[in-house]
């Protein structure tokens, strides 16, 4: 259980604990005859199968081939199970490829490319602390203009950090608002849980019901945004 500092509103900082939120699922699958059923991964084919594999042998015959024959069956290695696979990356040729150069796609809100740079590797920073940012953003709001990829779970871990929390939670509960909480001295910059992963804003969430609380930090990378559509951009082209 990773631990973290975190600010409240006075300025005073705690050591309290972050755990992912795993919802626990009790379901038992069986088959018809009252067995106990497992998932397995199944091979579907091999590269020299595929069909850029095909279309490069056959050419324009492709379709006849299919018709006359399976060549995209391998019966020895179809249906295989596997097991204790490893991911690997290949080429346009097929070859497995060793050596790869990260790269990061900025894309505009229609999805179309604005920008390819190098992949930079972002340090983790959460062994900083959390700075009290102030910057609320309304639930109803956030929901709609976030996408949210993750959350954790901001637990005590003795009495004072406790009431420390609980304070939080009622605070943005009463305020109705995710708080945004980033990393920083001005709680401005993305949180990095570890090295190279991936940079998130942090949005905290506080409920309470009684004497329990609960407080989440929800991780979002991606920002909706609405695109300009092509009957007004070609309207104010006209004018």
């Amino acid at each position: 259980m990773p631990e973290l500092t975190l600010y409240n509103a006075a300025g005073r900082d705690a050591q309290v604990a972050a755990e992912s939120v795993r919802i626990p699922v009790h379901i038992r699958r069986l088959d018809a005859e009252g067995r106990q059923c497992a998932s397995a991964r199944i091979l579907k084919g091999t590269l020299d199968r595929g069909h850029a594999a095909l279309a490069e042998k056959y050419g324009n015959r492709l379709a006849a081939e299919l018709i006359a024959g399976d060549p995209e069956i391998d019966v020895e290695t179809i249906g295989g199970f596997l097991r204790n696979t490893s991911r690997v990356y290949v080429d346009s040729t097929r070859h497995v490829v060793h050596a790869l150069n990260h790269a990061e796609i900025v894309r505009n809100p229609d999805g179309t490319e604005k920008a390819r740079r190098p992949a930079a590797i972002a340090a983790a920073n959460i062994g900083f602390p959390l700075v009290w940012s102030g910057k609320l953003i309304p639930r109803a709001e956030a929901a709609r203009k976030f996408v949210f990829a993750g959350k954790r779970q901001i637990r005590h871990v003795n009495g004072l950090t406790y009431d420390f929390l609980y304070a939080i939670a009622c605070e943005l509960e009463e305020k109705e608002s995710l708080l945004l909480v980033g990393a920083g001295p001005k709680s401005n910059q993305p949180i990095v849980f570890r090295r190279g992963a991936l940079p998130y804003r942090g949005f905290l969430e506080g409920r309470t019901r009684g004497p329990e609380y609960l407080l989440l930090l929800h991780l979002s990378n991606l920002e909706l945004k609405s695109p300009v559509s092509s009957t007004s951009a070609s309207f104010d082209k006209a004018a």
